[in-house]
């Protein structure tokens, strides 16, 4: 007969026994000897249907494929933009990518996006050489003015948009804050000045307490009192 032996959002260590019996499966960052699934990493154990997985509880991000990410020009070349990732590795949005205008060679591309801008942008490539590819064609995706930045844990990010968008849910339902989320740990809000304040709050609330259980209900009753204090 299976069992799972680790509660849901435990942290576990490399080596850990999470589950025994077949009816479980490994995911990220387990693996199965014998019948007993373990754990190869450190961080929280999220059990997702049969499968079991662990999400890290520290580290640098690290860009994949079809991740949405929020990030800054740093310099402009002739065929397009040099975007800071918030990792250690650059990303290129070129001109094909970043709009749909016909841009003449030579033109000055500072009139679409200058050094400094923010930008939702996706991740459609990423090289064996950590060489990443952006596009801005897609829902969402656009320059960003106004509002604030945070900066977050990237790994922490899971916990801080919620089972199916929960958690920034209740924040931007209760603060009536414009929310963007980036999964390389960077986070956009905008609002009402003493509502982003809130929201920026809330935010570094769940950060600094991902690992533990209970928390919306936690981050629920928060929100509440602080919107109240308001």
């Amino acid at each position: 007969m299976s069992e799972l032996i680790v509660k849901e959002k435990e942290i576990v260590v490399p080596g850990e026994e999470l589950a025994n019996g077949m009816d479980f499966l490994p995911g990220d960052g387990t693996y199965r000897e014998g019948e007993v699934i373990k754990a190869n990493k450190l961080g929280l154990a999220v059990v997702d249907g049969r499968a079991i997985k662990i999400v890290p509880v520290s580290g640098a991000y690290l860009p994949k494929r079809g991740d949405t990410i929020i990030g800054k020009v740093m310099d402009i070349t002739y065929s397009g933009w040099i975007i800071n990732t918030n990792c250690a590795y650059k990303a290129m949005l070129s001109l094909k990518d970043a709009t749909s205008d016909f841009i003449a060679k030579g033109a000055d591309l500072t009139k679409y996006y200058s050094f400094g801008d923010l930008v939702v942008a996706n991740i459609y490539n990423v090289t064996s050489q950590n060489l990443i590819d952006l596009t801005l064609k897609g829902p969402g995706l656009k320059k960003l003015t106004g509002g604030r930045i945070i900066n977050v844990t990237a790994t922490k990010i899971p916990r801080i948009i919620g089972k199916s968008g929960s958690m920034i849910s209740m924040i931007k339902d209760a603060t009536k804050c414009q929310i963007i989320v980036g999964q390389n740990g960077v986070i956009w809000v905008d609002g009402e000045p003493k509502n982003e304040i809130i929201a920026v709050d809330t935010i570094k609330k769940i950060e600094s307490n991902a690992h533990k259980s209970g928390l919306t209900d936690e981050i629920s009753k928060h929100l509440e009192e602080a919107m109240k204090g308001e």
